[in-house]
């Protein structure tokens, strides 16, 4: 009965983990916006810092959630496992890289991996986020933003499927052994957004803590 009662426990916490990753129907872009001309414009927060990634620094277990089709109305999701390491601050606090690695892969048989790169700017202090994945091997156009408290928003204009949209990165570390992450699309310049994928991540205790030993 206790092993039902955790079990059912752990799912709640799970599920109100990726709560906290949906984009609310009335969601309003942080520190970003579109002006006139159509041009993206993205300002810094007043604590943006080199040191927003450094909690993602060790190794990971995630699971993942992403939508079956994207921006026609698709309600069916795909459910996996993955596993993430992050080699932590790196460039003296400018960079900070992980790779991804799952064996579920919409494009084929072979296991799919995935690089992000972040590098946070001095001057500006703006993170840019670049993905690249084994599907492609080459780098996607930048999302870019900053963190205002424990929630980081990451923005880019891409083309999908011919379609001019705005791509968003949504980082939740209110909790920083089990962040958040999502991404989300927007057909009408971040009036409304349909968020695609997410992913909770799960902390692997370093060899030889007191959590690995228990």
């Amino acid at each position: 009965m206790k092993t039902h009662i955790m079990v059912f426990a752990i799912a709640c916490i799970l599920a109100a983990n990726v709560a906290t990753a949906q984009i609310e129907k009335n969601f309003k872009m942080v520190n970003a916006s579109v002006d006139i001309k159509g041009e993206l414009v993205i300002k810094a927060s007043a604590n943006s810092s080199k040191h927003d990634f450094d909690f993602l620094s060790g190794e990971w277990t995630m699971d993942n959630r992403r939508l079956k089709c994207r921006l026609n109305g698709c309600t069916e999701w795909i459910e996996y496992k993955s596993s993430d390491k992050n080699w932590g601050s790196m460039l003296n606090g400018q960079g900070n890289v992980d790779l991804y690695k799952t064996s579920y892969n919409m494009s084929g048989n072979t296991p799919y991996e995935g690089l992000t790169i972040r590098l946070f700017d001095p001057n500006t202090h703006l993170w840019s986020l670049y993905w690249v994945d084994s599907n492609i091997g080459k780098l996607d156009p930048p999302v870019v933003g900053s963190f205002e408290g424990d929630v980081g928003t990451f923005y880019c204009k891409d083309v999908f499927q011919g379609k001019k949209i705005l791509v968003m990165f949504k980082w939740d570390k209110t909790d920083p052994d089990n962040p958040v992450w999502s991404q989300a699309f927007s057909e009408d310049n971040g009036k409304s957004w349909e968020m695609n994928m997410t992913n909770v991540s799960h902390r692997i205790p370093a060899t030889g803590s007191p959590e690995a030993r228990n």
